[in-house]
């Protein structure tokens, strides 16, 4: 990639602030840490560090506390980092900036880690206050973000410092970048866009974009009850933002203008209710009756669209197809990451673009069997609607 990434710097002895993206689900009653993958993802950039000779400050965020939260706290990640890296001293700050900080940061030396409390329990976190970023930059002699779920946000830790260290990327948000940006802008062909998820409103810029990029794209979940909509059916109850029908008409005519196949449900799983327990049946897309409600792609419509990932050469997918956390209307979700699954055997390049799409390929136990998942639900959206992140910005070329 063009930015600077850690292996354009000097780093032996120094001082590295490193953002990463430590927002990890904890037990609420427990506390304890329920999923750890974001900490894992950050090991190759902190064992990179070390191994060059560096002592780590480490900042993050976790939840939206409202000030200092103590069940949001960061110290259970500290104790998680010790057992990632035995052998490694882990120390831990119980604040982001002030004494607390600044006096384990100056005393830490080449080999340790420091990781430093919750940034957001400062609002001056996310109000990118330049004072804040200062008192973080003061910490460190060199910065590196490696925290791409938070990339697509201009706050003090991750746009903020970098205006005041000598500044680089880390290989996780090189990677990310790497395979994100080679899929939209040298892909090998054909060329496939997956986009689920409960609405359309969130995705109407990453069709437009991509729509100049796919060969195919398959629509899902409840944003293509709006597309259903705007072919002149009834939806029932289904989930619908009717004031974006006309928009669903517009992206449909773009599709066939640019000659994209775009892909919508020819049948679809409905329930009565919202429930797990609600009865279902598969009717056809344009069969839906009232008081029943779209809750999964049908059978036929899973079958054509895992044809089509499976003969593709790169995958990106971002939302489920249906309401996958009820079993009834998860098959839809499950064909596809499966499907998605068998294009990587086949030589594909397949990338899930964070948030429920992780989620989903890891409850059809293909996730180990993807190209790349992305850490960054928000950011990936981002990404793929052709905005500049500015996390990424902030870091200098190379």
């Amino acid at each position: 990639m063009a930015k600077r990434t850690i292996n354009d710097l000097d780093l032996k002895g120094k001082r590295v602030l490193v953002r990463v993206d430590f927002n990890v689900p904890l037990d609420k009653k427990t506390g304890a840490i329920t999923d750890d993958t974001r900490v894992r993802a950050s090991l190759p950039t902190i064992r990179a560090l070390l191994d060059a000779g560096a002592a780590i400050i480490l900042m993050s965020h976790l939840g939206r506390p409202k000030g200092v939260t103590p069940n949001l706290s960061l110290e259970p990640v500290a104790g998680r980092l010790r057992e990632l890296l035995p052998g490694v001293s882990v120390h831990f700050a119980s604040d982001c900036v002030g004494e607390a900080a600044e006096s384990t940061a100056q005393s830490l030396q080449p080999g340790q880690i420091l990781l430093l409390e919750n940034l957001r329990f400062h609002p001056e976190e996310e109000a990118n206050d330049e004072n804040f970023a200062k008192q973080l930059a003061s910490l460190g002699e060199v910065y590196v973000n490696d925290a791409f779920g938070s990339a697509h946000r201009a706050h003090a830790s991750t746009e903020g410092v970098a205006h005041y260290l000598p500044s680089a990327v880390g290989l996780l948000m090189e990677k990310e970048v790497g395979v994100l940006g080679k899929a939209l802008e040298d892909p090998a062909r054909p060329f496939v866009a997956v986009l689920g998820g409960a609405k359309v409103s969130d995705k109407m810029a990453v069709i437009t974009n991509l729509l100049t990029k796919v060969d195919s794209l398959l629509i899902g979940g409840g944003m293509a009850n709006t597309f259903i909509a705007a072919q002149g059916y009834n939806v029932g109850d289904s989930l619908l933002e009717k004031d974006l029908v006309p928009e669903a008409e517009r992206l449909i005519a773009q599709a066939r203008r640019q000659g994209v196949s775009m892909l919508l449900p020819d049948d679809v799983v409905i329930g009565d209710a919202f429930a797990a327990d609600a009865q279902q049946r598969t009717v056809g897309a344009n069969e839906v009756p009232d008081g029943w409600r779209i809750l999964d792609i049908g059978p036929q419509t899973a079958a054509k669209y895992a044809a089509v990932v499976e003969g593709a050469r790169t995958v990106v997918w971002n939302g489920p197809m249906g309401v996958f956390e009820f079993a009834p209307f998860a098959e839809g979700t499950v064909a596809l990451a499966k499907a998605a699954a068998q294009a990587t055997a086949n030589g594909a390049t397949t990338i899930i673009g964070g948030g429920d799409s992780v989620a989903a390929v890891e409850q059809a136990g293909v996730a180990g069997q993807i190209s790349h998942i992305s850490t960054g639900g928000g950011a990936s959206l981002e990404f793929l609607e052709g905005r500049v992140l500015p996390g990424v910005a902030a870091i200098p070329e190379r």
